[in-house]
């Protein structure tokens, strides 16, 4: 996924907090993908909105003093696009 686009989960998809497994899922017409607490804080904001930079720059006022923010945002992201999991939004 570009940082010049703002990823939004693929149609269908939903992002939800799963209180018995402690976790949020991502939920597909198929099944489900468990994502761990860094997946899922990137992705409760992920709204078609707002690009990559305006993502990371929420998580580092969330999460001050965190190391390599960028970079974990940007690699969960192109690995989400690959993964079919987004698409752009506007």
């Amino acid at each position: 996924m570009s940082p010049h686009v703002a990823p939004a989960l693929r149609r269908g998809w939903r992002l939800q907090w799963e209180p018995a497994q402690q976790r949020h899922v991502l939920l597909y017409p198929e099944g489900m993908v468990q994502l761990n607490e860094s997946a899922g804080a990137i992705l409760t904001l992920v709204d078609g909105r707002r690009h990559e930079e305006d993502i990371v720059a929420e998580l580092e006022a969330q999460f001050p003093g965190a190391a390599e923010i960028a970079d974990d945002v940007a690699a969960f992201l192109a690995e989400a696009g690959r993964q079919g999991w987004l698409v752009a939004g506007s």
